[in-house]
């Protein structure tokens, strides 16, 4: 195994999982790991303490008169639930048809630590780097990064850049080498439907009392037209359109047909917004999803209950010129109409992101794209991401920098599932990468 793989092992090896916090030393000690990995290449890296999660920024020694980088990533990672599913344990990294599979490997884990080794390679090769360096790693943008913004205000002045680099975004397909240049933005709330004090005999009470599962079902199913459009009043209204560009281009796009999302997904057929391609809707077009619901009884067999509650987790996804505020107050005003009688509804608001978007023909939009020439040896793809990071759009509001997004993932990363993975040759181009980019954006 080579030495970087070493490196890669050892830092997939923290259970980092940020929303749980029994998991808070796991990633206290992930943070420290970092700490002496980049201080051990020369870097002066410092651990900043914050309400929940450490970050952790390193930087070179800076020279008047160049260009100054920002390299952002987290080493937090989603909770590995059901681990049943897992192949091998998930924080036990293994190699497999050329793949590397442990939660993390991909988001955000391979992708940051190869923009590290990146910056080590060249340290090493070099000596110095062509460009005024800051890495900037958190651990809590899987639970919505609500310490950076304040952090960000409170040490604005040494974090400006010129630009920002992120790679935790997507590849269209192996080997075509991707430019994001938009991400959706997100606004989540949880909705509880309550009714009588505690669980009935449903044959005792069931046709004399409301059942909140099945006016969960009848509001879960106001939110959608049968074609698949949002029917929540007013929720298209600030959607910017897709320009002609965007949509000529994506078309040529290899790997985002409808037969790959198919292929990818494993769905029996396709389905959303009419007027659109699959690329279209996920990239460029605002959602509304249905993340988890229940109530009543879950066990084997039956049990003739009325529950006393149902509850579902609803997220939207945005696209410019959204706002999370103005969503979630058209969501709460269409969920209080719509709510059945009998019920008593309330609705808990939860984190949110501004969508983002950028030139991807700016000066450093093309050094991007001849970094990942020289990366990959192919010619770039620009698509906008379907994802959310949340922070994107707030550098950009404080930093006053806007973001290239260098995806490495691929669609079959199985990212917040069970047995991630992460292609060698896209940790190893991940390095490369880096290296063509910080000399690209050099010039």
């Amino acid at each position: 195994m080579t030495p970087e793989l070493e490196d890669l092992f050892a830092f997939l090896r923290f259970p980092s999982v940020s929303t749980d916090s029994r998991h808070a030393q796991d990633i206290r000690d992930c943070a420290g790991w970092l700490i002496e990995k980049l201080t051990g290449m020369g870097l002066t890296a410092q651990l900043h303490e914050t309400p929940k999660h450490p970050i952790v920024i390193a930087r070179n020694e800076h020279i008047p008169g160049r260009k100054t980088v920002l390299i952002y990533g987290h080493y937090d990672v989603q909770p590995v639930d059901p681990v049943e599913l897992w192949t091998t344990p998930p924080f036990e990294p293994q190699i497999r048809d050329g793949k590397i599979w442990a939660r993390g490997a991909t988001d955000n884990k391979g992708q940051m630590l190869a923009h590290v080794l990146g910056v080590e390679k060249t340290l090493r090769e070099e000596g110095e780097l062509p460009v005024n360096l800051i890495f900037l790693f958190e651990g809590e943008e899987e639970i919505g990064s609500p310490s950076l913004a304040q952090f960000l205000l409170h040490h604005c002045d040494e974090l400006r850049a010129d630009v920002i680099a992120i790679s935790d975004t997507g590849m269209v397909a192996p080997g075509v080498p991707t430019l994001g240049y938009g991400l959706r933005g997100i606004a989540s709330c949880e909705v509880t439907l309550r009714g009588p004090k505690g669980d009935l005999h449903s044959g005792l009470f069931g046709g004399a009392v409301a059942n909140p599962a099945a006016a969960m079902a009848r509001l879960v199913t106001s939110l959608h037209t049968d074609d698949g459009k949002v029917a929540i009043q007013g929720f298209y209204d600030n959607v910017r359109p897709l320009e002609d560009w965007e949509r000529q281009m994506w078309v040529k796009v290899p790997g985002v047909s409808d037969a790959d999302f198919l292929s990818v997904t494993g769905s029996p057929g396709l389905f959303g917004e009419p007027g659109y391609t699959s690329a279209e809707r996920t990239w460029a077009r605002p959602t509304a999803e249905v993340n988890g619901i229940g109530g009543g009884y879950q066990g084997e067999g039956s049990k003739t209950v009325l529950p006393a509650q149902a509850f579902v987790k609803l997220t939207f996804r945005l696209v410019p010129d959204q706002t999370p505020k103005e969503i979630i107050e058209k969501v709460k005003s269409h969920l209080e109409w719509f709510v059945p009688h009998g019920v008593e509804i309330d609705v808990q608001i939860g984190h949110d992101g501004k969508p983002y978007v950028t030139d991807p023909h700016s000066k450093y939009g093309l050094a991007a794209q001849e970094a990942l020439r020289t990366a990959f040896g192919a010619e770039p793809v620009l698509i906008r991401e379907g994802g959310s990071i949340p922070i994107v759009q707030t550098f950009r509001d404080i930093l006053g920098a806007d973001t290239i997004l260098l995806g490495l993932a691929l669609a079959d990363a199985q990212i917040h599932a069970p047995n991630e993975n992460f292609p060698v040759e896209n940790f190893e181009a991940g390095i490369r990468l880096n290296q063509a980019l910080l000399k690209e954006l050099a010039k």
